[in-house]
């Protein structure tokens, strides 16, 4: 404005409601009411000395490390995987140059589902939403002239996780990387899939014995692996508010440390290496009340309910990624905008990697320049916005630190709920708590949104008919003939003699209730695919319906 300018006149202070008068009450999307303006008294009871001590110490509210992004910046990972192994492997290169600093895998449908891409069930799904992964020789293609000792692997895989890690590991074996340097992470969350996801096949006890299996195999062998990312995210996207998503995946990594110790594994030997995976959402500071009430329950919880003794044990870390429920078709331009606010909350929550949604992924797998414009989402706020410069920027604000013991309250109640009314995860699980829960509060969003309560803009305000459509990754067809042509090439030369004993052993362990890491690595090894492997298990495991309807 020029010196010469009028001044604009003062605004006058928004007047005070009358005594006993009635205003609207304002909430967060999770339903959490908002005050008009925060002050000391809303904080009167917290104990800041124990409760919200400096950055890493416990019970780490402020983030898990003293220096947090000023000592390193979070890992920057973009969701990559589409088509073949061989598109997929010049995808993650092309991610590289560009200054990605970790790689996340995303499979097809049919590896999810334990299905080879020669499957019938397979038909038209091969390699769309994901890359097609069906053997070993698939995931030498899909590193192929990447060191595995210099990268840190992202895999998000469930049902058939412990299959997809012997892949890797083989991968490993051949590159000559001995297994104690292989960094990264397996999201072998099967519990989320029956709470959200349903992409789960055996029954939820057998699926579980599975996800202990490779915690114990990488507590043993690679101490570097993240064996599990307890998953909020996928609950979220189900239509979870946040203290549920909080809440229920902390729950979920309390079964697993159960099931762990009943194994008899050392807590401090596996639990350093659990790791956790968030969804973060347009409620701005209702996401970053989250990630700070997540450090400080899970601090106490292994702390004071476990007993665990190392410092690492108490650490939670995390990674997170932008909501893509909240990505829209309409003004896809737009969600570049949402997914750098999102962004921003996870970074100033004290996340320790983080994906940023591309633009058009709500129509397809992202193109090119929409990973690009991603990924430099996340380079802007490391590099210009300067909230890397100090630690948990908004430590001390009334409002956080009031949001974030809410957050805190809420999420103990259902905790609490789960172990008191059922008596723990696995029989909440089986009788569908989970689910009936997440579909409550989906409704309820749905309701508020049709109302008009809830606002995304372009599909039920400021509404254009007439938007700018944006380019979209095709697949094409030849893409499935080429890899089920792959798959049945594999079977028809492999050595079938080694092949059966291979599946045989598999068989004979789990029938013995053994680990079957080693055992699924012989088969890997083997040439033995994704859909035998899986068959192997389900003809001991069997297959699981769904449990009882909501």
């Amino acid at each position: 404005m020029s010196s010469c300018a009028a001044s604009p006149p003062k605004a006058s202070p928004p007047a005070e409601p009358a005594a006993g008068e009635l205003t609207s009450v304002m909430t967060t999307m999770s339903g959490i009411p908002i005050k008009r303006v925060y002050g000391p008294e809303d904080i009167a009871s917290l104990d800041v000395a124990a409760e919200v001590p400096p950055p890493g110490q416990f019970p780490y509210t402020r983030g898990i490390h003293a220096d947090m992004y000023r000592r390193r910046i979070w890992t920057m990972r973009q969701f990559a995987g589409f088509g073949t192994a061989r598109q997929t492997n010049e995808r993650f290169k092309y991610l590289l140059a560009k200054g990605q600093t970790g790689l996340s895998t995303a499979f097809d449908l049919p590896t999810l589902m334990g299905r080879d891409s020669d499957d019938p069930l397979a038909l038209g799904e091969v390699g769309k939403c994901g890359v097609a992964i069906s053997s070993l020789e698939d995931m030498k293609v899909l590193f192929d002239g990447i060191n595995l000792g210099e990268v840190s692997t992202s895999m998000t895989i469930n049902a058939p996780a412990a299959i997809l890690l012997a892949f890797y590991i083989g991968v490993a074996r051949a590159q000559g990387v001995p297994l104690d340097r292989l960094r990264g992470t397996l999201q072998n969350d099967i519990l989320k899939e029956f709470h959200a996801q349903n992409e789960f096949v055996f029954p939820p006890g057998p699926s579980v014995k599975l996800v202990i299996d490779t915690i114990e195999y990488c507590t043993q062998h690679m101490p570097q692996w993240n064996t599990v990312s307890i998953s909020g995210y996928h609950i979220r996207e189900a239509g979870a508010t946040a203290p549920q998503e909080l809440a229920f995946t902390l729950a979920d990594g309390m079964c697993y440390v159960e099931e762990a110790l009943k194994r008899g594994l050392d807590i401090d030997a596996f639990a350093p290496r659990l790791s956790f995976f968030w969804d973060i959402h347009n409620e701005f500071f209702e996401e970053i009340a989250k990630l700070r009430a997540a450090r400080r329950m899970w601090a106490r919880i292994m702390r004071d309910r476990y007993h665990a003794r190392s410092e690492r044990s108490w650490w939670l870390r995390c990674h997170c990624q932008t909501a893509g429920v909240s990505l829209t078709e309409q003004q896809p331009m737009v969600n570049i905008v949402r997914v750098a606010y999102q962004a921003l909350a996870a970074v100033l929550g004290g996340t320790q990697s983080l994906h940023t949604n591309s633009m058009d992924e709500t129509l397809a797998l992202p193109t090119k320049n929409a990973v690009k414009v991603a990924l430099r989402t996340q380079q802007i706020i490391a590099d210009e916005t300067g909230v890397t410069r100090t630690v948990d920027p908004l430590g001390g604000s009334w409002f956080i630190e009031s949001l974030t013991s809410e957050m805190e309250r809420r999420a103990q109640e259902i905790i609490d709920h789960v172990y008191g009314t059922f008596g723990g995860v696995l029989p909440a699980t089986e009788q569908g708590y989970f689910r009936r829960a997440i579909a409550d509060s989906s409704h309820r969003y749905g309701q508020e949104f049709d109302r008009g309560e809830r606002i995304m803009i372009g599909v039920n305000k400021y509404v254009e008919h007439d938007y700018e459509r944006v380019p979209i990754l095709k697949i094409d067809e030849s893409v499935e003939r080429e890899q089920v042509a792959r798959v049945r090439a594999l079977k028809a030369r492999r050595d079938k003699a080694r092949h059966a004993a291979a599946l045989a052993r598999l068989r004979a362990v789990a029938l013995a209730g053994e680990n079957v890491m080693p055992a699924l690595i012989d088969a890997a090894e083997a040439d033995a695919t994704v859909g035998e492997m899986m068959a192997t298990l389900t003809g001991v495991y069997g297959r699981y319906d769904g449990g009882p309807e909501l």
